[in-house]
């Protein structure tokens, strides 16, 4: 073998060398940019995760929020209902009067009062009463019509149209008399009752 061949090997083993060193070199490069990306893109799942989480606690919150209010309005709509359908009887109870029969009907007409017109009513039943029974009194109300003013959970506020056929001793042929009641009605012990009776 003649010194350019030994040359001629050195070289070559020089470029085998150096081509095992570049492969052993690259996955290290490759594995070096690897660990550089994986530190980044472990804050970014992190920060996700964590808006992710705040998103839906706020969703929770909201949702449970709205779904409060709506309770809370179906209360006061079913107050209104139960208000407006108590109102329309106890009209009628108020409005029709018989006068041989009219303890019962101050009693009925009491038993759905309550607050301020139970007291000015109760002061007034005495001489009331003995107007109706010297009258011969009798009168007959309808409600024709009847609309909620104002609503909250324990208290409503109705308007009724009433239509009361009256007669008395002097007056014996019924006529009608239409009148605008404002009632305001107020819950207590689970039962609607009149606190305050307007009539217009």
């Amino acid at each position: 073998m003649t010194v350019t061949d030994e040359t001629e090997v050195d070289a070559e083993v020089e470029t085998e060398a150096d081509a095992v060193e570049e492969s052993v070199e690259e996955p290290t490069e490759e594995k070096a940019v690897e660990e550089d990306v994986v530190p980044e893109r472990r804050p970014r799942k992190w920060l996700w995760r964590s808006l992710l989480g705040v998103l839906i606690a706020a969703l929770l919150g909201v949702s449970g929020f709205l779904g409060w209010q709506v309770w809370q309005q179906h209360q006061v709509d079913n107050a209104a209902r139960e208000g407006q359908a108590a109102a329309v009887r106890y009209a009628q109870v108020l409005t029709s009067i018989d006068s041989n029969n009219v303890d019962q009907n101050f009693t009925d007409v009491l038993n759905g009062a309550t607050g301020e017109f139970k007291d000015m009513y109760s002061q007034s039943s005495a001489q009331l009463r003995q107007l109706l029974v010297d009258n011969k009194a009798t009168a007959h109300g309808v409600v024709i019509d009847s609309a909620v003013q104002s609503a909250s959970k324990d208290k409503v506020v109705v308007m009724l149209f009433v239509d009361q056929t009256v007669a008395n001793k002097a007056a014996p042929d019924p006529r009608i008399d239409r009148s605008r009641i404002k009632m305001t009605l107020e819950k207590v012990d689970g039962t609607w009752r009149a606190s305050k009776v307007q009539i217009a």
